[in-house]
């Protein structure tokens, strides 16, 4: 899976971004099983990635509630 940058992140949807992050926590969880089961990944690298995007993903929901709360959020 690709690494999702900010702006393609805040190009989504709600919605769209709620998918992407279920399916990402769906993959995490299939390679931290691979690395339990093997040991090893063929791209260890992997992880770290899903783990940014997933942070990135959430970063842009709570900016967009504290933006419709009105407490501020990105300037």
């Amino acid at each position: 899976m690709a690494i999702l940058r900010m702006s393609e992140i805040r190009s989504m949807g709600r919605e769209e971004r709620e998918k992407k992050l279920s399916e990402l926590r769906v993959e995490l969880m299939k390679l931290k099983t691979q690395v339990r089961a093997k040991g090893t990944l063929e791209n260890p690298k992997k992880i770290r990635e899903i783990r940014k995007t997933i942070a990135r993903i959430l970063t842009v929901q709570k900016e967009e509630e504290l933006k419709e709360r009105g407490e501020g959020g990105r300037k």
